[in-house]
This record gives C-alpha cells, structure tokens and sequence, in this order.
C-alpha cells in the first residue's frame, strides 16, 4: 500500500506562509523555514503593537487635556474629577479632540465645571 502523504494540504500550508511573505528581504520570502520563522515573529509584534497602540493613544489624549486644562487653571486631575462630580460622561478621545480643535467650546465646559 502506498504511503500517505498529503501533498496537496502540506502545499497549501506552505504556500500560504510564503505568500504572506511576499516582498520580505532575501531568504525571507522564499525558503519556507525561514519565512514561517520571520512571519511569526512578525505577526508577534503586530498583535504587540495593537495593544501598545491603545495605551499610546490614551497618553496622547490625557497629556492633551492637561496642556488644556492647566491654560484654565485646572490639572488633569482636578479637571476629570469635577466632571465626574457634575456626571458629564465625555472619554478622553472627545475631552482631547475638543481640546485640540475646538478651544472656545472646551473653555466653556472648563467654566462650567469650575462654578
């Protein structure tokens, strides 16, 4: 009886680690071990940097809204705890993008939580 081999599975496999190669340097986009090897430790770094990108982001914001906050006199600090005591339920990404492109409106909510 011959042996079992399934070629056409194995094929596909490799086939498919080397076309998520494709446009890699040198070895890297031809030779299967090589390939699998570079790719994975890629793909690593991608998931990595899928979460460090959402910590990045939050920095980003929050050092935004204290730059604004402290021109109003306020710290970050005191500026969310105020607008927690006054349940106004705005995220750091709309709190910092009003900061940025809408100054007068940002003022007008500092001064709402001020008095």
């Amino acid at each position: 009886m011959p042996r079992s081999v399934n070629a056409v599975a194995s094929r596909a496999r490799r086939k498919k680690i080397l076309k998520q190669a494709k446009g890699f340097y040198g070895k890297r986009k031809n030779v299967y071990t090589v390939a699998k090897n570079v790719l994975e430790k890629g793909l690593t770094y991608s998931y990595v940097g899928r979460k460090l990108k959402k910590r990045e982001y939050r920095q980003l914001w929050i050092a935004r809204i204290n730059a604004a906050a402290r021109a109003e006199g306020l710290t970050y600090s005191q500026f969310i705890h105020k607008l927690s005591e006054k349940h106004i339920d705005l995220n750091r990404k709309v709190l910092a993008d009003l900061a940025m492109n809408e100054p007068e409106t940002f003022k007008a909510l500092v001064a709402s939580v001020k008095g």
